[in-house]
């Protein structure tokens, strides 16, 4: 059977465990899985485009945010530095919080905080890695079951060995789904850069 839907990945992974008793669990171990793929997998196909006005100190991040690339103003040549929190509320102490052209950028509390605050209305072109949509009834597939089905296959056992209380299985499931997650990333890496080039320092 081909694992190309949330239905046939539930169907593989129960067979995979030979029980026929967990039809009611099985999407918890996806969604288990899918927590962990979103803190690891960084992956071409989820670099996102947008852009945003920005007139204030704050702007919203795109609801499908998970982690950002490049955030630029548009026209700049140069993209925003990440800044600390703590260095960015010492530089607007220090500048009596003067309004100006943007240079750097922190996250805080779900937007990207600008220093210094636009002092005009800007366009800030955003880069950055969207969340992996969510297998459901309602979104039977994503473009990582399509090109990589063994990751949510051996994600989702990996998560089902506590619950089923097979410690003996865990490392086998771990070891190919690490397999199946850094076979996925160097495909990524040799589809963006080439797989003999070599990036500069």
């Amino acid at each position: 059977m081909a694992i190309d839907t949330y239905a046939n990945l539930q169907t593989t992974i129960s067979d995979f465990l030979n029980r026929s008793d967990l039809t009611a669990i099985i999407p918890t171990f996806i969604d288990l899985c899918e927590a962990q793929l979103q803190r690891e997998i960084r992956h071409y196909k989820m670099e996102q485009r947008a852009t945003a006005v920005c007139d204030s100190q704050y702007t919203q991040v795109p609801t499908d945010f998970l982690e950002p690339i490049r955030l630029h103003i548009s026209g700049q040549r140069r993209a925003l530095q990440p800044m600390s929190l703590n260095e960015m509320q010492d530089e607007r102490f220090a500048s009596d919080d003067t309004a100006g052209e943007p240079c750097y950028y922190a996250l805080t509390g779900g937007e990207f905080e600008v220093y210094p605050t636009p002092s005009d209305t800007l366009t800030l072109e955003m880069n950055y890695y969207e969340k992996i949509p969510a297998l459901s009834d309602g979104n039977t597939t994503n473009w990582l079951l399509d090109a990589a089905p063994d990751v949510y296959l051996y994600g989702s056992l990996m998560q089902s060995a506590p619950y089923l209380a097979h410690d003996e299985r865990l490392a086998v499931w771990a070891g190919l789904y690490t397999q199946a997650t850094t076979s996925l990333q160097r495909s990524s890496e040799n589809a963006k850069w080439g797989a003999n080039l070599r990036l500069r320092p």
